[in-house]
């Protein structure tokens, strides 16, 4: 993981592009940290590209049912999974393998 901090990204607080994370702010807490380290571990499983595309079309269908893009990005799967266990910092040892299916 290579992360980058201090970037004027609008609007988001991080985003996780394999290998990189890149966050807003200067010194960001565990939390954030965390919350993007799962996403990475996701788009490594899915050998990246797979990822992205799976990412874009969940996105648009929760966006075609909502017609809201922050309601939408709330219901991905891969969303659900990483902040529902963001707070747990060893979660990543312990997570199984496509763990984010369980948030279909």
């Amino acid at each position: 993981m290579i992360l980058i901090k201090g970037l004027k990204i609008p609007k988001i607080r991080g985003i996780a592009l394999f290998p990189f994370v890149i966050l807003r702010e200067k010194s960001p807490h565990a939390i954030l940290i965390n919350h993007e380290k799962i996403h990475l571990r996701q788009q490594v499983e899915m050998l990246l590209i797979f990822f992205y595309l799976w990412y874009v079309i969940e996105w648009f269908i929760h966006f075609m049912k909502t017609k809201n893009f922050w309601a939408a990005y709330q219901m991905i799967s891969f969303e659900k999974e990483a902040y529902a266990h963001e707070y747990d910092l060893s979660y990543l040892k312990k997570r199984r393998f496509w763990a984010f299916l369980k948030w279909l």
